[in-house]
């Protein structure tokens, strides 16, 4: 690092207000300025997940990889990402962390170690979409498999050149497990490494989906109901019909061949399946549905058994009873349930299993489970018939209990024993209800004691409170290149914008005195003057004399007077927000040399636009909130609140306003997504964005000149999918080789800056005429 960095550094360090956040910053023993600028803020947002000694594990994997010698960019994706994979996987970063390092250390010691910064780049977009520790863990065992595969050597022994595939792996991974289950990318991956391992460009074709037989491939290994796809319906499912918020988690079922995974759940969440696919004529959706409301039955119905004492036979006839008598229950809450159950439940064949050379105690259990949920069961054991007929007894009169089903399960077992029931052989065709879970919640054993697993976390830290800034909102950016989204590839951070001095502004105003008095006189024919009564109120601004004179008549007559004897007003005809974004970029810093503006600044005569603006607003009461943004890389786009939609043109907005200062670049794209995040959440008939810059899209992080311009198009396009309209106003006399590519038809480029005050008002009496 260059010495003339180490004051910049050390000055950042001092404004480090907690003593805490202090003592990470020295070990994390970072030299990079990039680091120092959003450390604080990084910090901030971990403190949310984790507690001190989960702090101190990440500031230590984050020193890690700051020694890598590969640049400020993986410790930033690190800093930034961590607390959002950790929060995806399940909140505990304990398991997964060591398995990240391990893969980034393998990665360092091949030729591979470019690709760390794809990697930490993506991750926290892939653990949301995997939503598990063990999925996670299962991706990195699929990009080392990969690496381990593709990378070259020259004799055949020791790796000499990087994978072609991997980089291009690592940033198409979100956009992959967004349309494959694990399962899938595994046979996708296998594919390409099969077919292309001594053709590394073509390696590097598919692994980028460019080529025909990738998203051929693709296409072929999408099916089935994805988990990440409908778990926010699942979640409303749960909370509206089961009053359940417990949280979900998907296992994988490629990896396990010997016994494949089923639903359960535990302490920490309920286990399901990362995909469904339809079986049976039923959904995959359903499917889930199914296994979420068993799970949820055994939640409300189920009680523990002592099982000491009890064989596996006898456990497993008490499971086949007792989710037959939760099923039941579920039934006559919801019938419609009864059609997803019966169709997803084996039939099994009466006389399938005759053989004395297998077990067939668990055919006959899925016989009878099959008889207890099935009236139309067909079967003619007499057995069988019997229990059927107790199990309905039981539940005849009530719900029963978990402790009365197990006894009815016993005596089944003891009446329907046989000797081959004890052999290793066992006839499984047709007996696997894969919707129920296994049980594991309906025992405990006395034996364990009190050395159940305990999860209480640690207490967080406190101080949490004491930090600055708010944690980064992540936004996507359109590549073009690739026509995909590089996801969460932009950190913005926002804060209140800091107070001047508000004379300054009040100054700026009496200086254009007459062009206010000329505005006053057109804000007069734009505000609305008509105003409706809105009659019938409880509390309002005025007494409805005849309502409160006929309330007066029917209290003394005796009867219920109408309490709502109050009316209030409402102006007519504008129901507009407005959202002012500035461009603070260095570019405002520079003086215009024309007219009687000569001296001032871009930035200067922004201040009086703005002001000028706010106040005609203010005049004709319309909703409008002003924020400004400049970027440093994308790891670093500052959003400053200056006002918000419900404050007034007061002394606090003034003094914002005046102390609004311009430097470093414009990122566009993440400042209008991030604008169009809060006129989305409003309720007008009319949302407008106006953006006020001086500049075309750039960065310093961005070497082609079209890409930022792309993605601002792209976000144009986003937000007025979502009904808000994008105006922009360039002071860039060039603007128009890029503007019209970007805002279509809503532009205006103002050759004259110095005309800005008097433009910018009247462009927004134009614009909500």
């Amino acid at each position: 690092m260059a010495n003339g960095f180490r004051p910049v550094i050390d000055a950042r360090q001092r404004q480090m207000a907690h003593p805490q956040v202090q003592a990470w910053w020295q070990a994390l023993d970072c030299g990079f300025a990039s680091v120092a600028d959003v450390f604080e803020e990084c910090v901030s947002e971990a403190l949310g997940s984790f507690d001190k000694r989960r702090m101190d594990a990440y500031i230590e994997a984050a020193r890690v990889i700051g020694k890598l010698g590969r640049g400020a960019e993986p410790l930033l994706a690190f800093l930034e990402e961590w607390p959002a994979v950790a929060a995806a996987a399940s909140g505990d970063q304990e398991p997964l962390l060591p398995q990240v390092m391990g893969a980034i250390r393998v990665m360092q010691k091949s030729p591979n170690s470019k690709a760390i910064t794809h990697f930490l780049q993506t991750l926290a977009a892939v653990a949301r979409r995997l939503q598990s520790a063990e999925q996670v863990e299962i991706y990195i065992d699929i990009a080392l498999n990969l690496m381990a595969r593709t990378s070259g050597s020259v004799h055949g022994h020791h790796t000499t050149f990087p994978s072609p595939a991997l980089p291009h792996f690592f940033d198409q991974a979100p956009r992959l497990l967004g349309l494959l289950s694990t399962a899938g990318l595994r046979n996708w991956t296998e594919y390409g490494i099969r077919n292309y391992d001594r053709h590394p460009e073509r390696q590097a074709d598919y692994f980028s989906l460019q080529s025909a037989d990738s998203q051929a491939v693709l296409q072929r290994e999408r099916h089935g109901t994805l988990f990440a796809d409908v778990e926010r319906k699942l979640e409303l499912y749960l909370r509206a019909l089961w009053r359940d918020s417990e949280l979900l988690v998907p296992y994988s079922t490629a990896f396990d061949q010997l016994r494949k995974p089923v639903p359960y759940y535990d302490s920490q969440g309920m286990r399901v399946p990362d995909v469904l696919d339809d079986a049976a004529g039923i959904s995959g959706l359903d499917r889930y549905r199914a296994v979420l409301a068993h799970m949820v039955g055994h939640r409300r119905w189920s009680q523990a058994q002592v099982a000491d004492n009890w064989s596996p036979f006898q456990r497993m006839a008490v499971e086949f009873f007792e989710d037959c008598r939760i099923e039941i229950l579920l039934m006559r809450e919801y019938p419609g349930l009864r059609r997803i159950f019966l169709a997803l439940h084996p039939r099994p064949q009466e006389g399938a299993c005759d053989d004395e050379t297998t077990s067939c105690l668990r055919h006959r259990l899925a016989m009878l489970s099959r008889a207890l949920l099935d009236a139309d069961h067909g079967y003619r054991d007499a057995d069988l018939l019997d229990f059927v007929a107790r199990f309905q007894r039981l539940l005849a009169t009530g719900e029963s209990s978990t402790a009365e089903v197990a006894a009815l399960a016993l005596a089944y077992v003891a009446r329907t024993r046989r000797q081959s029931d004890q052999l290793a052989k066992v006839h499984f065709d047709d007996t696997v209800v894969d919707y129920r879970d296994d049980n594991r919640q309906l025992w405990k054993f006395i034996e364990e004691g009190d050395e159940e697993q305990a999860f209480d976390e640690e207490r967080r830290l406190e101080a949490a409170e004491e930090l600055r800034g708010l944690p980064p909102r992540r936004y996507p950016e359109w590549d073009d290149s690739s026509q995909t989204y590089r996801p969460d590839w932009v950190s913005v951070y926002e804060a209140l914008h800091p107070s001047g001095d508000a004379a300054r502004i009040d100054l700026l105003l009496a200086r254009h005195a007459a062009l206010a008095s000329q505005l006053k006189r057109l804000l007069d024919l734009v505000k609305p003057q008509d105003k409706v009564r809105i009659r019938y109120q409880e509390e309002g601004s005025d007494l409805d004399l005849d309502v409160a004179l006929t309330s007066l008549v029917d209290y003394r007559s005796g009867a219920t007077p109408d309490p709502r004897i109050n009316m209030s007003h409402r102006t007519d005809g504008r129901n507009i927000d407005v959202l002012l974004l500035l461009d603070l970029s260095e570019s405002l810093n520079m003086k215009v040399g024309a007219g009687g503006t000569a001296g001032q600044t871009i930035l200067e005569l922004s201040q009086e636009a703005v002001a000028l603006l706010a106040w005609a607003i203010d005049c004709l009461g319309d909703p409008c909130a002003i924020a400004g943004f400049h970027s440093n890389t994308r790891h670093d786009v500052r959003y400053h609140h200056i006002k918000g939609f419900s404050e007034r043109w007061d002394e606090t907005v003034k003094a914002r306003l005046a102390a609004m200062e311009a430097g470093f670049s414009t990122r566009m794209g993440a400042a209008l997504r991030h604008a169009g995040h809060y006129l989305d959440h409003r309720r007008a008939d009319k949302k407008i964005l106006l953006l006020l810059t001086d500049g075309e899209p750039a960065d310093i992080d961005v070497a082609e000149p079209g890409h930022l311009r792309a993605d601002a198009r792209r976000a144009v396009e986003e937000l007025a999918s979502k009904g808000v309209t994008t105006f922009c106003l360039s002071l860039d006399p060039k603007a128009d080789e890029y503007v019209r590519d970007i805002f279509g038809k809503n532009w205006r480029v103002l050759d004259r800056v110095e005309r800005l005050p008097e433009t910018l008002p009247s462009l927004y009496l134009q614009l909500t005429r």
